[in-house]
């Protein structure tokens, strides 16, 4: 995978337009912590940033407070903002969420829409094509794709937006594992097992398999929190 720079930010810069906000540089930075393009304990420079997106220092400012609030940075007196660093509680109780929210819009699953099966095919196909790659970092990307789509199901878009921001959080404790093989190859099978139940309607068989899924992934992300090395 090739190291990102601010280059790839600045392509970003055409998704503010003219009326740039402090909430829609929040979402791109946010996104952009979902792909990993930002690392666990990485300083944000205020200057870089801001002069890839060329806005002000007050927007940017802005959009880092509304992310420190979303626990996805930290800031530091006198030493700036930071990407967090998430300890194994916390990838606990995330999943303890995950749990709630995922099983409960699967349990629901009955007749699902053709919009989010397309979506579910698409994210497991291109985690599969991933793995063949051997490119584990898109495989999490993937990963984090097929549940945000199983998230939909919910018909909430409150929900979603909640979940764009765990699954946010998850991003930075996949870059700190390691081994990332280790950590993505065993469900990218298991997303297509439970795709493969949700085509078929079994909503109540989905639901069990999930719950499983969720508690192993869980003992994984805990693991990898607790024995990663200092962040960067």
């Amino acid at each position: 995978m090739s190291t990102p720079s601010l280059a790839d930010l600045e392509r970003d810069r055409a998704l503010l337009g003219r009326s740039s906000t402090a909430e829609r540089v929040a979402e791109i930075l946010r996104e952009r912590i979902t792909e990993g393009f930002f690392s666990p304990g990485q300083r944000l420079s205020e200057e870089a940033i801001g002069g890839a997106l060329r806005v002000s220092r007050n927007t940017l400012r802005e959009a880092f407070r509304l992310l420190v609030h979303e626990r996805l940075l930290v800031h530091e007196l006198n030493r700036g903002v930071f990407v967090r660093t998430l300890t194994a509680d916390e990838v606990a109780d995330i999943y303890q969420l995950r749990r709630v929210i995922e099983c409960a819009a699967v349990r629901h699953a009955r007749h699902i829409p053709p919009a989010v099966l397309d979506d579910l095919r698409q994210a497991h196909a291109d985690g599969r094509e991933s793995a063949e790659r051997g490119d584990w970092h898109a495989v999490g990307t993937a990963n984090m794709r097929f549940h945000r789509a199983l998230v939909t199901l919910s018909g909430s878009r409150r929900l979603d937006e909640i979940m764009r921001q765990v699954f946010a959080e998850l991003r930075l404790v996949f870059q700190r594992a390691n081994d990332a093989k280790a950590l993505h190859a065993p469900f990218v099978g298991r997303n297509g097992e439970l795709l493969g139940v949700l085509e078929s309607g079994d909503a109540e068989l989905a639901e069990r398999m999930l719950a499983d899924y969720l508690d192993d992934a869980e003992r994984l992300l805990v693991e990898a929190a607790r024995t990663a090395g200092p962040a960067s």
